[in-house]
């Protein structure tokens, strides 16, 4: 290749520590370029160590094909996941058929997947914040309270707390809404004799956390407390399983073979977690029959669940980096049924 262009704003952040939301960045043998508009000049130019900064006007991509054809660069990598059909076409179009454009994929979050010290360092204030928070709020929860302003109180605690916004939309889900693992919250007030599903996460420094925690308000029936079990011996089952050199859906089995143990497993709807960092979903994957090897360095997320439609869930979620010998908690949160 000639060049390399990245387009992905994660990628571009992890190349480069530019935080803008408008750039391109070409790496190129000798330099990398960062091609942003005026807005950006004096923010990229504080931000950016790596590259070199090149204001441009209008067209960003336009911009990089300017440059494509000033220095008569004929093999250019793409990031195919992250252009769209219409940009692909324009930047064809604007470099002429003297440059080849190749389609890569995966390039950045391969190295992206493995963390150093200082993005370690990072990840562990974030799932610090997200667990201080967390508990915090369990003072808060009881009947009456409504989904939404648990949620906003949580991500108003995050951003007191240092954090430049939540991970993702925090999820509090109640009652036969908690058998969503995605829900969103609503106006829906909490009522005693529920399970309530908080997933929450805080970006600190361009790094996420993620942490989910299941809560039930009064004295929970047996079912409960034995469905809470198999979720917390499943997620401690994928945990003893994560180390270097093993298969991510190993770790995946692990989890699933406790839940089919207990009759569960068909409640169970996702994978065992994901990959951790700069995006809230990174590489590797914890999923059925995935190929991909851990590697020391790896930060996951461990999040069995059980959804019971029209009654329930249950989910515990926590973060984990891997080392050469296993594997570490970075989220510190009891991992208990709690009972409010």
């Amino acid at each position: 290749m000639d060049a390399f262009l990245v387009t992905h704003r994660p990628n571009i952040f992890y190349l480069t520590g530019f935080t803008g939301s408008a750039g391109t960045l070409l790496v190129c043998l000798a330099e990398a370029a960062l091609v942003v508009d005026g807005r950006y000049a004096i923010q990229a130019r504080e931000e950016v160590r790596t590259a070199r900064v090149r204001i441009m006007r209008g067209d960003l991509l336009a911009g990089v094909a300017a440059l494509l054809r000033a220095t008569k660069r004929t093999r250019i990598a793409f990031e195919a996941a992250h252009l769209s059909v219409q940009q692909r076409h324009d930047l064809a179009t604007s470099t002429g058929r003297s440059v080849r454009w190749l389609p890569v994929c995966g390039w950045v979050e391969k190295l992206r997947a493995v963390k150093d010290e200082q993005e370690l360092e990072l990840m562990q204030k974030a799932a610090e914040l997200a667990s201080g928070v967390f508990e915090d709020v369990l003072a808060l929860i009881r009947p009456g309270v409504r989904e939404v302003e648990l949620a906003a109180e949580i991500e108003y605690r995050m951003r007191r707390g240092g954090a430049s916004g939540p991970a993702f939309e925090t999820i509090v889900a109640s009652g036969p809404r908690s058998a969503l693992p995605h829900a969103r919250p609503t106006t829906k007030p909490l009522t005693g004799n529920e399970l309530v599903v908080f997933d929450l996460g805080a970006i600190l420094r361009g790094y996420c956390s993620d942490l989910t925690r299941t809560v039930f308000l009064g004295r929970p029936p047996g079912r409960i407390r034995r469905w809470y079990s198999a979720v917390r011996d499943a997620q401690e089952a994928a945990r003893e399983t994560l180390r270097p050199g093993v298969q991510a859906g190993r770790v995946d089995s692990a989890a699933r073979r406790v839940l089919r143990r207990h009759g569960l497993l068909r409640y169970f709807s996702h994978s065992t977690g994901h990959g951790l960092g700069i995006e809230v979903h990174e590489e590797p994957r914890l999923a059925f029959r995935q190929p991909a090897r851990i590697e020391a360095g790896n930060v996951v997320t461990l999040e069995p669940g059980v959804y019971v439609p029209g009654f329930g869930g249950i989910r515990v979620e926590d973060d984990v980096v891997v080392h050469a010998s296993g594997a570490r908690l970075l989220t510190r949160v009891t991992r208990d049924l709690i009972q409010l």
